[in-house]
Protein backbone atom coordinates (compact mmCIF):
# COMPACT_ATOMS: atom_id res chain seq x y z
CA UNK A 1 0.00 0.00 0.00
CA UNK A 2 1.10 3.54 -0.68
CA UNK A 3 1.78 5.81 2.26
CA UNK A 4 -0.58 8.42 0.79
CA UNK A 5 -3.50 6.44 -0.70
CA UNK A 6 -5.35 3.14 -0.33
CA UNK A 7 -4.63 1.84 -3.81
CA UNK A 8 -3.41 -1.76 -3.83
CA UNK A 9 -0.95 -1.57 -6.70
CA UNK A 10 -0.88 -5.35 -6.90
CA UNK A 11 -4.49 -5.15 -8.13
CA UNK A 12 -4.02 -2.02 -10.23
CA UNK A 13 -6.28 -3.30 -13.00
CA UNK A 14 -9.26 -3.06 -10.64
CA UNK A 15 -9.08 0.75 -10.46
CA UNK A 16 -10.53 1.57 -13.86
CA UNK A 17 -12.57 4.45 -12.44
CA UNK A 18 -9.47 6.34 -11.26
CA UNK A 19 -7.94 8.76 -13.75
CA UNK A 20 -4.25 8.59 -14.61
CA UNK A 21 -4.32 10.87 -17.68
CA UNK A 22 -3.92 14.64 -17.57
CA UNK A 23 -7.07 15.29 -19.64
CA UNK A 24 -10.33 14.73 -17.79
CA UNK A 25 -13.51 14.55 -19.84
CA UNK A 26 -16.47 14.48 -17.48
CA UNK A 27 -19.72 14.23 -19.41
CA UNK A 28 -22.17 14.77 -16.58
CA UNK A 29 -22.03 16.16 -13.07
CA UNK A 30 -22.65 13.68 -10.27
CA UNK A 31 -25.88 14.90 -8.70
CA UNK A 32 -26.51 11.78 -6.66
CA UNK A 33 -27.54 11.92 -3.02
CA UNK A 34 -26.69 15.19 -1.31
CA UNK A 35 -24.76 16.56 -4.27
CA UNK A 36 -26.46 19.43 -6.06
CA UNK A 37 -25.49 21.83 -8.83
CA UNK A 38 -27.68 24.64 -7.49
CA UNK A 39 -24.87 26.64 -5.89
CA UNK A 40 -23.25 29.19 -8.19
CA UNK A 41 -19.63 28.30 -8.83
CA UNK A 42 -19.41 24.85 -7.25
CA UNK A 43 -17.40 22.15 -8.94
CA UNK A 44 -18.27 18.64 -10.05
CA UNK A 45 -17.94 16.03 -7.26
CA UNK A 46 -15.86 13.87 -9.57
CA UNK A 47 -12.92 16.24 -9.03
CA UNK A 48 -12.58 15.68 -5.26
CA UNK A 49 -13.34 11.99 -5.77
CA UNK A 50 -10.41 11.61 -8.14
CA UNK A 51 -8.04 13.69 -6.03
CA UNK A 52 -8.98 12.02 -2.75
CA UNK A 53 -8.62 8.58 -4.35
CA UNK A 54 -5.09 9.34 -5.53
CA UNK A 55 -3.75 11.39 -2.63
CA UNK A 56 -5.56 10.36 0.57
CA UNK A 57 -6.33 7.32 2.69
CA UNK A 58 -9.39 6.43 4.72
CA UNK A 59 -9.14 8.34 7.99
CA UNK A 60 -6.98 11.14 6.55
CA UNK A 61 -7.88 14.77 7.16
CA UNK A 62 -8.77 17.06 4.26
CA UNK A 63 -8.99 20.85 4.48
CA UNK A 64 -11.18 22.91 2.14
CA UNK A 65 -10.63 26.67 2.64
CA UNK A 66 -13.41 27.51 0.14
CA UNK A 67 -16.05 24.96 1.12
CA UNK A 68 -19.03 26.72 -0.48
CA UNK A 69 -21.90 24.26 -0.83
CA UNK A 70 -19.81 21.48 0.68
CA UNK A 71 -19.11 19.36 -2.40
CA UNK A 72 -15.68 18.21 -1.22
CA UNK A 73 -16.92 17.57 2.33
CA UNK A 74 -19.77 15.40 1.08
CA UNK A 75 -17.34 13.45 -1.07
CA UNK A 76 -14.85 13.08 1.78
CA UNK A 77 -17.63 11.73 4.00
CA UNK A 78 -18.66 9.21 1.35
CA UNK A 79 -15.05 8.06 1.08
CA UNK A 80 -14.53 7.69 4.86
CA UNK A 81 -12.15 10.63 5.02
CA UNK A 82 -12.40 13.38 7.61
CA UNK A 83 -12.73 16.99 6.51
CA UNK A 84 -12.62 20.58 7.68
CA UNK A 85 -14.40 23.24 5.66
CA UNK A 86 -14.12 27.02 5.92
CA UNK A 87 -16.33 29.65 4.34
CA UNK A 88 -16.91 33.38 4.75
CA UNK A 89 -20.69 33.09 4.95
CA UNK A 90 -22.48 31.33 7.79
CA UNK A 91 -25.65 30.94 5.73
CA UNK A 92 -23.71 29.03 3.09
CA UNK A 93 -22.19 26.80 5.77
CA UNK A 94 -25.61 26.16 7.33
CA UNK A 95 -27.03 25.08 3.96
CA UNK A 96 -24.05 22.81 3.35
CA UNK A 97 -24.38 21.20 6.78
CA UNK A 98 -27.94 20.17 5.96
CA UNK A 99 -26.72 18.37 2.85
CA UNK A 100 -23.80 16.79 4.67
CA UNK A 101 -26.16 15.49 7.35
CA UNK A 102 -28.24 13.75 4.67
CA UNK A 103 -25.39 11.30 4.15
CA UNK A 104 -24.12 11.02 7.71
CA UNK A 105 -21.31 8.48 7.98
CA UNK A 106 -20.08 7.43 11.41
CA UNK A 107 -16.70 6.61 9.84
CA UNK A 108 -16.11 10.24 8.94
CA UNK A 109 -15.75 13.43 10.97
CA UNK A 110 -16.76 16.73 9.38
CA UNK A 111 -16.11 20.15 10.91
CA UNK A 112 -17.07 23.55 9.50
CA UNK A 113 -15.89 27.02 10.46
CA UNK A 114 -16.99 30.49 9.41
CA UNK A 115 -14.18 32.91 8.70
CA UNK A 116 -11.62 34.35 6.33
CA UNK A 117 -9.22 31.58 5.30
CA UNK A 118 -6.36 34.07 5.10
CA UNK A 119 -6.60 34.96 8.79
CA UNK A 120 -8.68 32.33 10.57
CA UNK A 121 -6.81 30.45 13.31
CA UNK A 122 -6.22 27.14 11.53
CA UNK A 123 -4.43 25.72 14.55
CA UNK A 124 -7.54 26.29 16.64
CA UNK A 125 -9.73 24.69 13.96
CA UNK A 126 -7.51 21.62 14.02
CA UNK A 127 -7.52 21.50 17.82
CA UNK A 128 -11.33 21.46 17.76
CA UNK A 129 -11.11 18.54 15.34
CA UNK A 130 -8.51 16.82 17.51
CA UNK A 131 -5.60 16.82 15.03
CA UNK A 132 -2.51 18.92 14.43
CA UNK A 133 -2.01 18.42 10.67
CA UNK A 134 -4.04 17.68 7.56
CA UNK A 135 -3.06 15.30 4.79
CA UNK A 136 -4.61 17.09 1.83
CA UNK A 137 -5.86 20.58 0.97
CA UNK A 138 -8.24 21.25 -1.87
CA UNK A 139 -8.42 24.88 -3.03
CA UNK A 140 -11.30 25.97 -5.25
CA UNK A 141 -11.18 29.76 -5.03
CA UNK A 142 -13.39 32.17 -6.95
CA UNK A 143 -12.10 32.77 -10.46
CA UNK A 144 -11.50 36.33 -9.37
CA UNK A 145 -14.58 38.46 -10.23
CA UNK A 146 -16.32 36.18 -12.74
CA UNK A 147 -18.97 35.33 -10.11
CA UNK A 148 -19.62 37.58 -7.13
CA UNK A 149 -20.22 35.40 -4.08
CA UNK A 150 -20.81 38.01 -1.39
CA UNK A 151 -20.36 41.66 -0.45
CA UNK A 152 -17.49 40.90 1.90
CA UNK A 153 -14.24 42.75 1.27
CA UNK A 154 -12.45 39.53 2.25
CA UNK A 155 -14.15 37.67 -0.60
CA UNK A 156 -11.66 37.04 -3.44
CA UNK A 157 -14.44 37.70 -5.94
CA UNK A 158 -14.42 41.34 -4.78
CA UNK A 159 -10.71 41.97 -5.33
CA UNK A 160 -10.21 45.21 -7.24
CA UNK A 161 -7.23 44.04 -9.30
CA UNK A 162 -5.36 40.94 -10.36
CA UNK A 163 -2.54 41.89 -8.01
CA UNK A 164 -4.98 42.18 -5.11
CA UNK A 165 -6.47 38.78 -5.95
CA UNK A 166 -3.10 37.04 -6.09
CA UNK A 167 -1.90 38.70 -2.90
CA UNK A 168 -5.06 37.65 -1.06
CA UNK A 169 -4.98 34.11 -2.38
CA UNK A 170 -1.29 33.89 -1.48
CA UNK A 171 -2.14 34.70 2.14
CA UNK A 172 -4.71 31.90 2.16
CA UNK A 173 -2.14 29.43 0.83
CA UNK A 174 0.35 30.44 3.53
CA UNK A 175 -2.20 30.33 6.36
CA UNK A 176 -3.53 26.89 5.45
CA UNK A 177 -0.55 25.06 3.95
CA UNK A 178 1.46 25.64 7.13
CA UNK A 179 -0.68 22.82 8.56
CA UNK A 180 -0.33 20.44 5.61
CA UNK A 181 1.76 17.44 6.57
CA UNK A 182 5.18 17.36 4.88
CA UNK A 183 5.38 15.19 1.76
CA UNK A 184 1.60 15.28 1.33
CA UNK A 185 -0.40 16.93 -1.41
CA UNK A 186 -2.70 19.80 -2.24
CA UNK A 187 -4.56 20.83 -5.36
CA UNK A 188 -6.08 24.00 -6.77
CA UNK A 189 -9.01 24.02 -9.18
CA UNK A 190 -9.03 27.24 -11.18
CA UNK A 191 -10.02 28.66 -14.54
CA UNK A 192 -8.97 31.66 -16.60
CA UNK A 193 -10.99 34.75 -17.43
CA UNK A 194 -11.41 37.13 -20.34
CA UNK A 195 -11.34 40.90 -19.80
CA UNK A 196 -10.44 44.01 -21.77
CA UNK A 197 -10.21 42.04 -25.01
CA UNK A 198 -7.57 39.65 -23.68
CA UNK A 199 -7.19 36.39 -21.81
CA UNK A 200 -6.17 36.72 -18.17
CA UNK A 201 -4.30 33.43 -17.46
CA UNK A 202 -5.52 33.26 -13.89
CA UNK A 203 -4.72 29.58 -13.64
CA UNK A 204 -1.04 30.01 -14.38
CA UNK A 205 -0.74 33.01 -12.09
CA UNK A 206 -2.13 30.85 -9.28
CA UNK A 207 0.15 27.98 -10.24
CA UNK A 208 3.13 30.29 -9.87
CA UNK A 209 2.04 31.25 -6.36
CA UNK A 210 2.58 27.67 -5.24
CA UNK A 211 5.88 27.35 -7.07
CA UNK A 212 7.11 30.56 -5.45
CA UNK A 213 6.26 29.02 -2.08
CA UNK A 214 8.50 26.01 -2.81
CA UNK A 215 5.82 23.44 -3.58
CA UNK A 216 6.76 20.65 -5.97
CA UNK A 217 4.64 20.59 -9.12
CA UNK A 218 3.14 17.13 -9.61
CA UNK A 219 0.41 17.55 -12.22
CA UNK A 220 -1.25 19.95 -14.62
CA UNK A 221 -4.67 18.51 -15.40
CA UNK A 222 -7.06 20.02 -17.92
CA UNK A 223 -10.75 19.32 -17.30
CA UNK A 224 -13.57 20.11 -19.66
CA UNK A 225 -16.67 21.90 -18.60
CA UNK A 226 -19.89 22.20 -20.47
CA UNK A 227 -22.82 24.50 -19.93
CA UNK A 228 -22.54 26.81 -16.93
CA UNK A 229 -25.33 28.70 -15.21
CA UNK A 230 -24.10 31.96 -16.68
CA UNK A 231 -24.18 30.55 -20.20
CA UNK A 232 -27.15 28.24 -19.86
CA UNK A 233 -28.92 27.74 -23.20
CA UNK A 234 -26.67 30.35 -24.82
CA UNK A 235 -24.26 28.14 -26.79
CA UNK A 236 -25.37 29.58 -30.11
CA UNK A 237 -24.93 33.24 -29.14
CA UNK A 238 -21.49 32.54 -27.64
CA UNK A 239 -20.46 30.74 -30.83
CA UNK A 240 -21.70 33.71 -32.86
CA UNK A 241 -19.72 36.12 -30.70
CA UNK A 242 -16.57 33.99 -30.99
CA UNK A 243 -16.84 33.79 -34.78
CA UNK A 244 -17.55 37.50 -35.07
CA UNK A 245 -14.64 38.45 -32.83
CA UNK A 246 -11.13 37.15 -32.16
CA UNK A 247 -11.57 34.90 -29.14
CA UNK A 248 -12.23 31.27 -28.25
CA UNK A 249 -14.88 30.13 -25.77
CA UNK A 250 -13.46 28.74 -22.54
CA UNK A 251 -14.28 25.04 -22.30
CA UNK A 252 -11.67 24.01 -19.75
CA UNK A 253 -10.30 24.65 -16.33
CA UNK A 254 -7.14 23.52 -14.59
CA UNK A 255 -6.41 21.23 -11.69
CA UNK A 256 -2.87 21.78 -10.43
CA UNK A 257 -1.47 19.23 -7.98
CA UNK A 258 1.44 20.07 -5.69
CA UNK A 259 3.50 18.26 -3.09
CA UNK A 260 4.70 19.97 0.07
CA UNK A 261 8.40 19.21 0.42
CA UNK A 262 9.36 21.78 3.06
CA UNK A 263 7.89 22.67 6.45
Amino acid sequence: MSRYNDIDIGNWKNYGDIETDSLWIIDKRDNSGAHSGDYHGNFVPQIPYQLFSRYTKKGDWILDPFMGSGTSLIEAQRMKRNAIGIDLQQKIIDAAKVKIAEEYNSNSKIFTFCGDSSTIDIKNCLEVAGVDKVQFIIFHPPYWDIIKFSDSLQDLSNCVSLEDFLKSFGKIIENTAAFLEKNRYCAVVIGDKYANSQVVPLGFYCMNLFLEKNFLMKAIIVKNFGETKGKANQQAIWRYRALKNDFYIFKHEYIFVFKKIKD
